[in-house]
């Protein structure tokens, strides 16, 4: 075992990898608290996260042949996406369950996002932004940081933790809007980087976040009709 983490922390791919993961998060973070303060908001970070996720990935693939370091190829996909499969339904059932308690408490809809997805015409950018997600957390930065002989657990902790914060820094849409983002961000951290982890392969978790994301357009556009016509 200490073999192998020597010629891990002696890989100078490696250690390129490790950097653009956490430096392209710093990158993130800066521009959005300062995009906070301007008319732009968190839009420049926002494009920053997409953009450079998916680049970074397909430039590291390409020129240096890491797909399957990155977990996009090689490992155990059909494991992957089995447990993909199941860990996204659960999320489903508990995220529908959740909102529709949401609702009939009175809380307020996700206006903000609403209003983004709709009037804006983002709703069709969801699956480009999964795969900017899932690219950068558990395709760039968890694999890296396994890579490194960083603790496993700590590894996909880690990253979940920073994919929740990633909210705070890139949703131009108001606080108690991020915070539930980031709330419902944890499990799919949690559970996608479980599922790259014990297959070395991050399709089960963008299949995971797949999911929850329909759920969330159910959330927005379905599920508030349907209990405000409930409880009439």
């Amino acid at each position: 075992m200490g073999q192998v983490n020597e010629a891990a922390l002696a890989s100078p791919s490696l250690n390129e990898r490790l950097k653009l993961a956490f430096g392209l998060t710093a990158l993130i973070w800066v521009v959005g608290l300062i995009g906070h303060f301007t008319p732009l908001l968190e839009w420049p970070a926002l494009a920053i996260y997409v953009l450079g996720s998916i680049g970074v990935v397909v430039w590291r693939g390409r020129s240096k042949g890491e797909w399957a370091e990155m977990f996009l190829a090689g490992g155990d996909l059909k494991k992957s996406l089995k447990w993909g499969g199941i860990a996204g339904g659960l999320l489903f059932c508990m995220d529908v369950f959740n909102t529709v308690m949401w609702y009939r408490s009175g809380k307020p809809p996700m206006m903000d996002m609403q209003g983004i997805l709709v009037n804006m015409n983002f709703l069709y950018l969801f699956p480009v932004l999964v795969l900017a997600e899932e690219f950068l957390w558990r395709g760039i930065m968890l694999s890296s940081m396994v890579e490194k002989g960083i603790n496993p657990h700590l590894s996909v902790f880690i990253t979940a933790m920073f994919y929740v914060l990633n909210h705070f820094a890139v949703a131009p849409v108001g606080m108690q809007e991020r915070a539930l983002m980031g709330m419902m961000a944890f499990p799919i951290g949690i559970l996608g980087g479980y599922i790259a982890l014990k297959s070395k392969n991050v399709w089960g978790s963008v299949l995971v976040h797949m999911i929850t994301m329909f759920s969330m357009i159910l959330d927005l556009f379905v599920i508030p009709n349907l209990v405000y016509q409930y409880m009439k």
